[in-house]
């Protein structure tokens, strides 16, 4: 059985004229370490859900992506963090929103999903939950990056907000999240993000939606989103791609495609999404600029790559 994962660091990118060599080298290199320790999980035969979590996590580690460690600022100068994880063999799922001081979201998410009666806790509840699980919090010394507090100040005391992938500016880094098809041909999918810069009342995009930004199902496939969460929180776009694989018969480059380059831009969204079938097969299509991502599998197929 092909054994293959795909992750990816956000769509949108740096525009690339904003990009320097020495900035796209420490994101392929973070993208490579992410994508290799995936990789090394399932090639030790760990399962499908056990690689998604350890590429997450890599990448919530790193101050280069807008999850976890590099999460972005929101208008009271907090973070507000969001995860989900979905096992294809089973259906189950986890998922948390709105956590603060929590190192790694992705590792609650399993937590929510395998330790609880639950599939979504959000806010004091889900830290509630993380203390018993024995989490420690994180303090806030730990997420602050300086360019993210830049980002911020520049739209503070403001109604803007700011998506990661937005082109106006050179701010946009992303959400994360991998798929993976395991020697045993169970898929599933992962996805962690620090939202939007600014953000206020609460607000909560597609990544830690089941079925919007997250998705994982045996019979289909395990999809990871990133882009302008309203739009494929509209569009129930990782569900969606599912949805034309099961009942229209679309292979899962054709279902991705259709979900991306149309029935996407069509309602106004933007960005870009990673899947994987459980025979391995991988899609990557994205409608913004670039959108940081890798893949590999057993078949010698390795690549990472920012832009078109």
């Amino acid at each position: 059985m092909k054994i293959s994962i795909a992750i990816h660091g956000g769509a949108g990118t740096l525009v690339k004229g904003m990009m320097t060599p020495e900035k796209e080298q420490n994101y392929r290199a973070d993208l490579e370490k992410a994508l290799n320790a995936g990789y090394s999980a399932l090639a030790e035969g760990k399962s499908a859900i056990d690689a998604v979590e350890i590429a997450v996590r890599v990448m919530e580690d790193s101050p280069l992506f807008n999850a976890g460690k590099g999460s972005v600022f929101t208008a009271d100068e907090t973070h507000e963090m969001d995860a989900a994880i979905m096992d294809g063999k089973t259906l189950n799922a986890g998922a948390v929103s709105l956590i603060s001081g929590i190192k790694n979201p992705v590792s609650l998410a399993r937590d929510v999903m395998d330790k609880s009666e639950h599939v979504f806790l959000a806010g004091k509840g889900a830290l509630q939950f993380a203390k018993l699980q024995g989490y420690t919090q994180e303090p806030d010394s730990y997420f602050y990056d300086e360019f993210r507090h830049e980002q911020w100040l520049e739209i503070k005391d403001t109604d803007s907000f700011q998506l990661d992938h937005s082109s106006k500016k050179d701010s946009k880094f992303g959400t994360v999240g991998a798929v993976a098809c395991d020697a045993d041909g169970n898929i599933a999918a992962a996805t962690s993000t620090g939202g939007m810069t600014n953000k206020r009342f609460g607000r909560i995009g597609d990544s830690p939606m089941i079925g919007a930004g997250n998705y994982a199902n045996n019979e289909t496939c395990a999809i990871s989103c990133t882009g302008s969460g309203e739009f494929f929180i509209r569009g129930v776009v990782a569900y969606d791609v599912a949805c034309l694989i099961e009942h229209k018969g679309y292979s899962l480059q054709k279902a991705a495609d259709e979900v991306i380059n149309k029935r996407i831009l069509k309602i106004g969204g933007d960005g870009g999404l990673i899947a994987v079938n459980s025979k391995g097969d991988i899609a990557m299509p994205f409608n913004t600029e670039g959108m940081y991502r890798g893949c590999r599998n057993s078949d010698g197929l390795e690549e990472i790559n920012i832009y078109l």
